[in-house]
Formats: structure tokens, sequence, C-alpha cells
């Protein structure tokens, strides 16, 4: 099997394209290439189908230099088709081709668009839960809003060293992220970046030396036992805040994420043990959470049927049933942009969202005793890691630990 170059215009008195062909006679299928590469007729030889040896226009020389690449891909692909026995046909060379000189799949290439055609294919494939899906959602809102406050045009030949300084700067400095909400949205938007390269719609790949920032743990607050019993018997204003509590206290007490109590019924619970399939990670096994006294009083209570609703308004109205519960001591916010510590003193009422209800199972368990495989089997964290920036120690457990070490008794403090 051979192949050959020709021009595009061969009686045209100006530089014209040269292409790549050969025949598929199996196909019954004349492949023609592009090589991108142009010369005037003139320095052509029609019958040796390359540059004139001897041509003195400038550039010739590179011409053939890159018309051997050509060829020289067209004879390894051709080798390795054979090598592993598999038919060598117009597709396996194009997929060569496009591999060697980085060539981009034809189309509308427009990074946006890409980005909306990335996004669509992982949920028609189901490879996202719906949290991820927002999460896309708003990572192209964040990029869209970059582009025009920065006036940075994106594209896939600008993602370099300059838009990760500019972008970087961005999202800390203006919109106040702290790091790690920004190694978040980082890391999101490499995945884009490498389905791109993957799917040949940019070769460039210096998207895979930005690095995400440090991720720091920030300090949280989780409830005491004596905290869920104050908020149990702490009158609430109305009916709908009482059942705000009811769904906050339950994720306390049985470690579900606010986004799975919609999966629970009277069908997924058999005695004191409620089976969860959770949406997140369909890879993972039924969670089976034991019920205890509460979890199982609040259920009965709704006849298996939580009072959600939307997380936005349910963050809201908790923070409000906390402040009439009397959750007003004051705690100290630290969080980290870029090198910067900011410490900020706020209202525990104003801390509290339903996360902090998975947050306080995970704490409490831990200051129990449990163990981190015993509580990620109720949970469901594959992660140990993960698993344990949920756990916030506060002040009285520390000093209870620092009592129990150094227990020494010694007589000049009993004579102080």
């Amino acid at each position: 099997m051979t192949h050959t170059f020709y021009l595009k215009k061969p009686r045209s008195d100006k530089e014209t394209l040269i292409l790549f062909s050969c025949s598929f006679k199996q196909e019954q299928k004349k492949f023609v290439y592009s090589t991108g590469e142009v010369i005037n007729p003139k320095d052509w030889d029609q019958k040796n189908k390359s540059p004139i040896i001897n041509s003195k226009a400038a550039g010739v020389r590179s011409i053939r230099t890159q018309l051997s690449r050509y060829s020289e891909c067209f004879h390894e692909s051709l080798a390795a088709s054979k090598l592993m026995q598999i038919q060598f046909i117009s597709s396996v060379l194009k997929d060569a081709l496009d591999l060697k000189f980085k060539k981009t799949v034809k189309g509308n290439n427009d990074f946006l668009d890409a980005y909306d055609s990335f996004v669509l294919e992982k949920t028609k494939n189901k490879d996202w839960s719906v949290s991820t899906i927002k999460r896309y959602g708003y990572m192209k809102t964040l990029l869209l809003n970059f582009q025009e406050q920065r006036d940075f045009k994106l594209n896939f030949v600008s993602i370099n060293s300059a838009f990760i300084s500019e972008f970087t700067d961005f999202c800390l400095t203006e919109k106040g992220h702290i790091n790690n909400t920004f190694s978040r949205n980082l890391g999101l938007f490499k995945t884009f970046m490498l389905w791109a390269y993957k799917n040949r719609l940019t070769y460039n790949e210096e998207f895979k030396n930005f690095k995400r920032k440090k991720q720091v743990i920030t300090n949280q607050v989780a409830l005491t036992k004596k905290d869920i019993e104050h908020l149990l018997n702490a009158k609430c204003k109305s009916k709908s805040l009482e059942r705000v509590r009811d769904v906050f206290v339950f994720s306390c007490v049985t470690g579900c994420r606010f986004g799975e109590l919609k999966f629970i019924s009277k069908s997924s619970v058999s005695g004191d043990t409620l089976y969860l399939k959770e949406e997140k990670g369909s890879e993972k096994k039924v969670r089976e959470i034991p019920l205890g006294k509460i979890a199982s009083f609040i259920l009965k209570k709704y006849d298996y049927e939580l009072p959600l609703v939307a997380n936005q308004n349910h963050n809201e109205y908790i923070k409000t049933v906390f402040l009439d519960a009397g959750f007003t001591q004051k705690v100290e916010k630290v969080s980290v942009s870029g090198k910067t510590v900011t410490r900020k003193e706020m209202s525990f009422w104003e801390r509290v969202s339903s996360h902090t209800a998975r947050r306080t199972f995970i704490t409490m368990m831990k200051r129990e005793g449990k163990s981190d495989k015993l509580i990620s089997k109720i949970t469901g964290h594959l992660d140990m890691k993960t698993l344990n920036t949920y756990y916030q120690v506060d002040n009285d457990e520390k000093k209870e630990a620092i009592d129990e070490v150094f227990n020494i008794e010694l007589n000049i403090l009993k004579k102080a």
C-alpha cells in the first residue's frame, strides 16, 4: 500500500495547499488529508510528487522535512496495525495523523460551547450527581464573570500561565474565595480541560501544570449531646420551624446528608434499620443505618416522610431555630485566602447549616471513641481523610484530654 502528495491547485500562479492521499481498496475510498503546508506550483516536482530538490525558494527545505513526517506516520501506522492484527482502514490512519500533528476535530471548538458539550455528555451518561451538575453550572458562571470583568478572552490557546495568574487573583481577591473553594473550582476546571484534551478539542497541555492551593481544614461548629437535648426541648415559634428542627436533628443522629433525606420512606425502613441507597456515588453499596430512639420517633412523627424544604430555605430557617433556642455564644471563624488568614467573630447560630448536622454526627461518634471504619459504614465515606475533616475538636475536649494525660500529683501544687 502506497501514499502520495499532490497540489490542491496545480495550475495556480500562487501558493496552494499540499494534500496527502492514499486509497483504501476494501473501503473503496480515497483518503485525503491536508498537510497544512503551502507551496508555489513552480517549486513542485509534479513527477516525483514532492518539492523540487534544488529549489532556492524560502521554506522549501522545511516543507520537504514536514512531508517526510507524514510518510513516516503512514508507514508506522501501517506497521502497527499489522503487528496488532487489526485492519488498517482510513479511520485508523486519520487518528494516527491527528495525534502526530495535533489536529483538532472539525466543528465549532469555541471554549464555552465545548464546556456545554462536556456537561451535557456527563449528564446524559449519568456520570454525575445533581450536586455535581450544579457545581459545574456555577463554574461556568464564574468563568463568564471572569471573562467579562477581567476582559480576558477565553479560548483553548489562552489557557496558560497568564490565565491562571489572572484567574487566581480574580477568585481570591474579587470573589473573596478561600483556598478550599478555589482548589475545588480549579479541580473542576482541570477536569473539563482534560476532557477537551482527550477529545482533541485542544492540544494545549499547560493546564496540567496548574497547582491547586493547599487545602486548609477550616474550623466549623458541631453540636454536643447537651446541645441536641437543648434544641429538642426548646419551644419553636411555629410548626414550620419545628419541622425544620426535626429534620436537622434526624441528620444529627443518623449522619445522613441533607440531599439523601428525600430517599427515605416507609419501605426503606425495616425494624430499627434504615436501608439507604444514596444518589451520590452510585457504585456504593446500600448503607445500613441504625435508627436510635430519636431518629425512630421523628420518622414515626411524620409517617416516614420527612417534611423537607429546599436546602437553601432549610439553611435559612435552621439559623432562626438556633437563634430562638439561645445559641448566641460567640465563635471564631477562620478562613485562608492565598497566604492571608482572616479571623472573624460570629454568633454560633450564624455558623449553622444543614451540613452541621452530618458534622455533628461524625464529631460525636469520634468523641465517644468509635472507629473511623465503623463511622464510615454509616456515613458512606470511602476516604478516611475526608471523613476526618468533619471532626471538630472543641476547647472542652482539649482541656479534658490535657487533664487526663497530665494528671500528675505534685507537692508544690498542694501547697499552692
